[in-house]
């Protein structure tokens, strides 16, 4: 034994797992009438694990700002603003801009990459190349293109 828990390991995720985790819980949340507490517990028993915190601070942090990132998302494509975009593409942005804008922690190529895989996992191979081009210009517009 090495001194860690079998235990402690096995409530561990990634944050690419917590992220994917994120955007189940948004989705739904936009699609069904079930609340957090309900989709959380949803996590637990479809996934298999505990919504770690990291899940926890992304949902309540996109939750709490939806319009103010979806007027991000607006600004930086007056193509496909946040109202034509479908559930999934919508909280794959909303999750990347609320990093971006709120999370010092998280480098915005992170979020940039972590939501393209995201888009082309999940939807289209266009809808990565979306992604992609309108959180790039979110990084232009605040000054974060370093």
């Amino acid at each position: 034994m090495k001194g860690k828990s079998d235990q402690g390991q096995a409530a561990r995720v990634s944050r690419r797992q917590a992220r994917r985790d994120a955007l189940f819980i948004l989705y739904q949340l936009e699609i069904s009438t079930s609340s957090l507490d309900e989709l959380f517990a949803g996590i637990r028993s479809e996934a298999g694990h505990e919504p770690d915190e990291f899940t926890r601070d992304e949902v309540a942090g996109v939750v709490a700002a939806r319009k103010a990132l979806d007027g991000a998302i607006d600004a930086a494509s007056t193509d496909w603003p946040a109202r034509r975009l479908g559930p999934l593409e919508k909280n794959i942005l909303r999750i990347a801009v609320y990093e971006i804008l709120n999370r010092a922690d998280i480098p915005p190529e992170v979020s940039i990459n972590e939501a393209v895989a995201l888009a082309k996992r999940f939807c289209s191979s266009e809808a990565g190349s979306l992604t992609n081009g309108i959180l790039g210009r979110i990084i232009r517009g605040a000054g974060k293109n370093e």
